[in-house]
């Protein structure tokens, strides 16, 4: 059957009222946005075995349960299309900051970093049961370490198979397409070439490209053109990582990063892009560091912070990175985890660097910044970075094909200062930038967060409103939903979502986490049983 045809003939199969079974459940007297950005409308929602079965004026005298949603809005379930949860939903697999801030689906494995064997992890994860949906991407870094470790060369032609064979199998075990960090080591090492070729295998089993760009900074421009280029070379989507734009002496020109998106899809190649509505990043500490100090391992590195020669190159180079973004040291670099010492946790590189009674220069922060990786795990440190300005962050949001996503994992609440992304970011989009802000409307912002991803991502049967369409339903208050999580105090539930259905079944009721697992695994059009 052709792919564009599977939504139409749900959607007629279960267009008219069936009244064989009961419903399970029936939300009514709700303004029902769609997700297709067309205006919201006032309409019943029947949902039986896990589906949307009737929209518009339902008679429910023979339903399980009744849902009145007067007053709150009922749309698609939001569905991240940027996260981290390879670590952290297994430990915590209701993912409440997800749920709680409306998220019925996310996509992990972005960033070039994913478990290596797609298919044990994602069994682990349907045997455990989980409260949201997931699919995932498999990680370029994950599969050159697998293959060559952390070294800093081109591939030899084995190794270059070797890679490949490891992205085929992923995606024929369930992977959604193939993600980069190229900001990142060891993909920072990879010349675009490497990349082309695995994207070309993803390709052959109708997987996309998902890319943290080589920098955000002040050859922002050049990793757009190359991330344009592996989608022109390699025939596949391509979806730009958390677009942004920052490097200080850039800020204001994202209408011109904007325009080179907009010129490859004139040009006829799919490239879309995602943000997180925030002004600061978050990743490791390690990212501070130029990519070169960092190869060859743990113990490689720690033998550079050794040297007197290489630790002084890397001081002066990371000097030097702070005079291209006209900045006088690293007060904007701020500790989000730091279990050495957990009184770090929410200070700045320059306020530890004071507190510890060291000179008050960059060059000694640039010292302070090596010593802590040498306390900690080398590149577990987590970090908050304040390097964006609010105006390019409407900028990208106005964009029409740009997704909202957090870039988080699942937070365990209370543990370290956190991007207040993870807890949230849709809530933020509605609370600031919709009602407040009047940035976008309040149906484009909902299209954002369902079926522009829903599209994107190929999941046919999600990310709308539709009969046919698997029941993932949040329920909100549009005129009170807020984003409670601040940088000080991150450790915050959003506000005013009070339903969350996933699959049809409540995971969150009377905005309280329900404890059920009714999540489905979501896998790539590759798969094979």
């Amino acid at each position: 059957m052709p792919y564009h045809l599977l939504p139409l003939l749900l959607s007629l199969f279960f267009s008219f009222p069936m009244h064989a079974q009961p419903y399970d459940l029936v939300i009514k007297n709700g303004r029902v946005i769609d997700g297709t950005g067309n205006p919201w409308v006032y309409a019943d929602v029947a949902v039986r075995n896990g589906r949307i079965i009737q929209i518009g004026t339902v008679n429910s005298a023979d339903a399980k349960r009744i849902i009145d949603a007067t007053g709150l809005v009922v749309a698609p379930g939001f569905i991240d299309v940027h996260t981290h949860v390879e670590s952290s939903l297994e430990a915590q697999p209701g993912a409440p900051n997800f749920v709680h801030d409306g998220v019925t689906t996310i996509i992990t494995g972005n960033c070039g970093s994913s478990r290596i064997n797609l298919r044990t992890y994602l069994d682990t994860l349907r045997i455990k049961g989980v409260s949201v949906n997931v699919g995932s991407l498999i990680g370029h870094n994950t599969v050159r370490v697998k293959v060559m470790k952390m070294v800093f060369r081109e591939p030899t032609a084995r190794e270059q198979a070797d890679m490949e064979t490891l992205v085929e199998q992923a995606m024929k075990d369930g992977a959604v397409g193939l993600s980069t960090g190229l900001i990142y080591t060891p993909g920072t090492y990879a010349k675009t070439t490497e990349i082309v070729h695995l994207a070309k295998v993803a390709s052959r089993y109708g997987g996309l490209y998902a890319s943290h760009i080589r920098t955000e900074g002040q050859n922002v421009k050049t990793a757009i053109e190359e991330a344009i280029q592996i989608s022109r070379e390699a025939r596949i989507p391509v979806e730009i990582s958390h677009f942004k734009v920052a490097s200080k002496p850039l800020w204001g020109k994202s209408p011109e990063t904007i325009e080179m998106v907009e010129a490859a899809r004139r040009e006829g190649l799919d490239v879309t892009v995602d943000q997180y509505p925030y002004t600061a990043s978050s990743t490791t500490i390690s990212s501070l560091l130029p990519s070169w100090a960092l190869a060859d391992g743990d113990s490689a590195v720690l033998g550079r912070f050794h040297d007197p020669a290489s630790r002084a190159k890397i001081r002066e180079e990371m000097l030097k990175g702070l005079k291209q973004s006209q900045r006088k040291n690293f007060d904007y670099a701020v500790v989000a985890s730091y279990r050495p010492d957990t009184t770090f946790n929410g200070l700045s590189i320059s306020a530890i660097n004071q507190k510890l009674g060291r000179k008050n220069n960059a060059a000694a922060e640039a010292d302070l910044v090596m010593d802590l990786m040498e306390r900690a795990n080398m590149r577990s440190t987590q970090m908050v970075y304040h390097i964006m300005a609010e105006t390019d962050v409407e900028t990208i949001l106005r964009y029409p094909n740009t997704m909202i996503a957090s870039d988080a994992g699942v937070a365990k609440l209370g543990v370290g200062m956190p991007h207040p992304r993870a807890y949230g970011t849709n809530a933020r989009v509605l609370s600031r930038y919709v009602r407040e802000r009047h940035i976008i409307h309040l149906e484009e912002a909902i299209r954002r967060m369902t079926s522009l991803p829903a599209q994107r991502f190929r999941l046919t049967d999600r990310g709308l409103l539709r009969p046919g369409y698997a029941a993932d339903i949040v329920l909100f208050d549009d005129k009170t939903v807020s984003d409670e999580a601040t940088y000080d105090q991150p450790h915050a539930y959003t506000k005013g979502i009070s339903w969350v259905l996933v699959n049809g079944t409540p995971v969150v009721e009377n905005s309280k986490h329900t404890g059920q697992r009714p999540g489905q695994l979501l896998m790539g059009p590759g798969y094979i049983k």
